[in-house]
């Protein structure tokens, strides 16, 4: 006959405390790392970026050439119209960035108390000029994408 194991006492209370609190770390969900806040670009990077992605604006006719409205005017309305071409831009992108650059220059005017001059900007249309959209004359010439 073989003579039973022996512990010693109080081996079963440490045992669980153990396994418990491996228990405890094993259920704790994983701490996430905090997410960094991406600091708000200005208008003037928004704007920058605006004309690196309009770059050139090449067109081969006139029907690729449109005006999107940038930049914003405290009595209304935008504070000026750039030409691009839709043979090389991404058009909801542009939109996106245009719609973003209105806004920080809005935020920034108000910030700063400042007030235009509420001069009336009209959107002088694209047209196609020598391979590149260009703007036009304000004659209705062109598209737009507000």
């Amino acid at each position: 006959m073989t003579s039973p194991l022996t512990y010693p006492r109080g081996w079963s209370t440490a045992l669980l405390l153990s396994l418990s609190s491996l228990l405890a770390c094993a259920t704790e969900p994983p701490t996430k790392p905090k997410p960094m806040n991406k600091p708000a670009q200005t208008s003037a990077q928004l704007y920058a970026e605006i004309k690196t992605l309009i770059g050139d604006a090449p067109c081969d006719d006139a029907s690729q050439c449109r005006t999107i409205a940038v930049g914003f005017k405290a009595c209304g309305g935008p504070g000026s119209y750039l030409a691009w071409s839709t043979k090389n831009v991404d058009e909801a992108r542009l939109k996106d960035l245009a719609q973003r650059q209105t806004a920080a220059e809005q935020a920034e005017s108000q910030r700063a108390g400042m007030i235009s001059d509420c001069r009336l900007v009209t959107d002088p249309g694209a047209v196609c000029r020598a391979g590149r959209c260009v703007l036009g004359t304000g004659s209705g010439g062109g598209s737009s994408a507000k």
